[in-house]
């Protein structure tokens, strides 16, 4: 899909970061954006920014836990309900912790899992088959370099974002012959709210790339005749993400605690 304008993009994790950026940048490509993410108060304000800029219908505003169960389910409810197609769908939603495995919450692991793997498979079972249907359609999920190998003091979420990719990957090898865009987005150390979040600042803090970056890479991509399964955003993050082929896993994973390891002294 070259052309977005007029078509209809569902984007997680909506209220910062990433998926902020992506929803802008869907807008001023000429989509309307469904915004979903917990912070009604923050989605409400892009949701403003957005139509101030592209006109009042430009923007849907769905605030929703996904960390709930039912959570995929109901966000397909409504929008089928309410008559929605859905052209672009971004899964953007994720979070992780850097801390011991055991000392994580055992909740925040669920949710962990919830957000970034089952509601990321149950919303894109949801809206695929449409998509394929129509013959058109682009699918984006947001993994991360750490889905490249192994990660000590992060084993939930590295866990979770090699799913995304191999899942991504497969559907990509499935249907990348129906006219469907399938794209698995791979970004390093980015300058979001995601380490705060996470309470860590990244081993390779000096090389962090701006959402902008991560931006261009994707629509870089999509543009492309026959656009790759995967791409990685940032020639130092594609560097340390594929680095791991030359050594054996076993010290690859040793490396990857030394650095990720948050009680490490500086």
């Amino acid at each position: 899909m070259d052309n977005f304008q007029g078509k209809t993009a569902l984007i997680t994790g909506a209220s910062s970061g990433l998926g902020e950026s992506y929803a802008l940048e869907l807008a001023d490509r000429g989509a309307k954006v469904i915004l979903v993410a917990r912070r009604a108060d923050r989605l409400r304000d892009l949701a403003d920014r957005i139509s101030s800029k592209h006109g009042i219908l430009a923007a849907t505003v769905l605030p929703l836990d996904l960390s709930r169960k039912d959570a995929a389910g109901t966000l397909a409810k409504i929008l089928k309900g309410r008559g929605y197609q859905i052209d672009i769908l971004v899964n953007n939603a994720g979070f992780g912790q850097a801390i011991s495995f055991v000392d994580e919450d055992p909740q925040s692991v669920i949710n962990e899992v919830t957000v970034n793997v089952a509601t990321l498979v149950e919303l894109t079972h949801s809206f695929l088959p449409a998509m394929v249907e129509r013959k058109e359609g682009v699918v984006i999920n947001i993994a991360s370099t750490a889905a490249f190998q192994s990660l000590p003091y992060m084993a939930v979420y590295g866990a979770t974002k090699a799913f995304v990719l191999s899942f991504t990957e497969a559907l990509w090898g499935e249907y990348r012959k129906t006219g469907v865009r399938i794209l698995t987005v791979c970004p390093g150390p980015t300058a979001t709210e995601f380490f705060d979040a996470n309470g860590t600042t990244p081993a390779l803090g000096r090389f962090l790339r701006t959402r902008e970056d991560v931006i261009n890479t994707t629509f870089r991509e999509l543009a492309k005749t026959n656009p790759k399964a995967t791409v990685i955003d940032g020639g130092v993050n594609k560097f340390t993400a594929l680095i791991s082929r030359f050594f054996t896993r076993r010290f690859a994973i040793k490396l990857s605690g030394v650095v990720m390891n948050p009680n490490k002294k500086n």
